[in-house]
């Protein structure tokens, strides 16, 4: 197994790579994440994942880099880490009784050719319809402000939910295990 390099400070993702008991480092990626001019939310979670990757692997001369992003869609609105209650309220009362999309852009860069393959996975939480009072207590239980649509569906956010769809239920946190099983096999490092 070559060495591997999480691109990103995220606790969440850390905790989830560490889920597949290999041993790895990590290494925090500096990009700029804004958004080009008409890109839609898979393609900015692809690039941005992409990026992260091949920022972080001009450091290394061999191994995999992991780079991942996640962009959170509710109809056209692109959804961010609301960082204040206010802001997680109102996410949460947007979000009320409709759909939210999670596009988790993956990428896996060889740093020795220079070879990259990625994916994005989506991922559909629906919401039930959400009283104020009910937002307020979950908030007040469990304020997710360092969350893309203020929840946390590994805690108490799932009570939130209806349903969801998709693959993999790591995207919504930020890393879809799944699919990195697969693109890291494409480069020989298999799990287990």
């Amino acid at each position: 197994m070559p060495p591997l390099i999480l691109a990103s400070s995220s606790s969440y993702r850390r905790a989830l790579l560490e889920r597949l008991g290999l041993p790895f480092s990590c290494h925090s990626p500096n990009i700029d994440e804004t958004p080009q001019h008409g890109e839609s939310a898979d393609a900015l979670a692809l690039r941005l994942a992409q990026q992260k990757a091949a920022a972080v692997a001009e450091y290394y001369k061999e191994g995999l880099v992991i780079g991942s992003d996640q962009v959170c869609v509710n109809g056209n609105q692109l959804l961010g880490k609301p960082g204040t209650t206010d802001n997680a309220r109102r996410q949460l009362l947007a979000a009320s009784g409709k759909t939210v999309t999670f596009y988790t852009g993956l990428c896996v860069h060889d740093c020795a050719t220079g070879r990259q393959t990625s994916v994005v996975e989506p991922f559909r939480v629906h919401f039930r319809r959400l009283t104020e009072s009910q937002i307020d207590r979950y908030l007040e239980k469990e304020p997710a402000l360092d969350c893309a649509g203020a929840f946390k569906c590994e805690g108490l956010g799932i009570s939130l939910f209806e349903r969801m769809d998709g693959r993999d239920p790591n995207s919504l946190v930020g890393l879809p295990l799944i699919a990195l099983i697969d693109l890291l096999a494409e480069f020989g490092a298999e799990v287990p």
